[in-house]
């Protein structure tokens, strides 16, 4: 079994609601029909009633169960207006600039989520926005969870035919988010990674923090973060199999890793990978994407107090229903 039907049968165990804010974008209704039919999760879609029915009809999908919410008609409309106020006035939002930012789909949508009455359990978002516009009301109103520092976010790449990583399956972090993360932010993305990892895969998470360099191979400022980041994460997280820094091809490959780094914890068999910086895990995750046929799931965020997502606007149909498993998964207790 595949890790996204691994994943959809976990979620099918315990239903979740999932609110997607982008309701008239094609790719969004069409991944509503396939979780719909497959039954792994409940939807709410968020946008002009009328425009995203017709859409459907126009192209033939079905959408019947799946419930849309219009914020400006919802009964909630005016609850969710006096709840944004009271989250933002101490950055000086006004109770009008309030008003209108609850009419956009994506802030509704987090506000949602945010009330434990309206049975939202995470959302989905950026198949039309940026990840910024997905990310910004997520930590102005959900915030950040309890014990986390940093949110980051980072992709499960599920490669075909690949022996390596935990049967080919691998998270890339932060492939979608920080730019250039110090040591300090690095240990972080490492320990949440590896906590990723165990929820999604439910394997032992074996992190890699990549560099140009293996060990000292090379030494720069560039590697010197890569160290230093993986003696923090030691120093935090004492019963994590991690190491660094290494290259990709010690990281991964047991020969490579026995010529390149003897003794090292992970004997090339990392199923996280820590890249860098964003370029690097950028780049890496899109040329395993394409050169490799990987399905990639994300950007995936972690560190946000409920599951928020985001999407690569390249997105397609079936990278959104993906996204909705996992998301769903996200959201159980367990």
């Amino acid at each position: 079994m595949s890790f996204i039907d691994e994943i959809k049968q976990r979620a099918k165990q315990d239903i979740k609601t999932i609110v997607l804010p982008e309701a008239e974008d094609i790719r969004i209704l069409e991944a509503t029909e396939q979780v719909l039919e497959e039954g792994y999760a409940n939807i709410i879609l968020i946008g002009n009633k009328e425009k995203v029915e017709n859409k459907a009809k126009e192209n033939n999908i079905n959408i019947e169960k799946a419930k849309i919410v219009e914020p400006e008609k919802s009964e909630k409309y005016d609850e969710y207006v006096n709840l944004l106020y009271d989250l933002r006035k101490h950055k000086g939002i006004t109770i009008e600039q309030a008003k209108e930012l609850v009419k956009d789909p994506v802030y509704y949508g987090m506000l949602m989520v945010k009330d434990e009455n309206s049975q939202a359990d995470g959302l989905v978002s950026g198949a039309a926005h940026s990840t910024s516009d997905t990310l910004r009301p997520a930590l102005q109103i959900l915030k950040t969870a309890p014990g986390t520092k940093l949110v980051s976010a980072f992709f499960v790449m599920a490669v075909p035919d690949c022996k390596y990583g935990e049967n080919g399956t691998f998270i890339f972090a932060d492939s979608g988010l920080n730019e250039n993360p110090d040591s300090e932010a690095l240990s972080e993305i490492a320990i949440s990674s590896s906590k990723s990892f165990k929820q999604l895969v439910q394997k032992e998470p074996k992190v890699a923090m990549l560099s140009y360099s293996t060990y000292g191979s090379a030494k720069s400022e560039l590697t010197e973060k890569v160290i230093e980041a993986t003696k923090k994460v030691k120093e935090k997280q004492t019963d994590l199999i991690v190491d660094g820094e290494l290259q990709l091809d010690a990281a991964i490959i047991p020969e490579i890793a026995q010529m390149k780094a003897p003794g090292s914890p992970l004997k090339g068999e990392a199923n996280v990978l820590v890249f860098p910086d964003l370029n690097t895990g950028n780049i890496g995750y899109k040329l395993v994407q394409r050169l490799a046929k990987a399905e990639a799931y994300g950007p995936l965020c972690q560190g946000i107090a409920k599951p928020v997502n985001d999407l690569s606007r390249g997105c397609n149909s079936r990278d959104v229903a993906g996204v909705i498993a996992i998301t769903a998964v996200q959201a159980k207790k367990n």
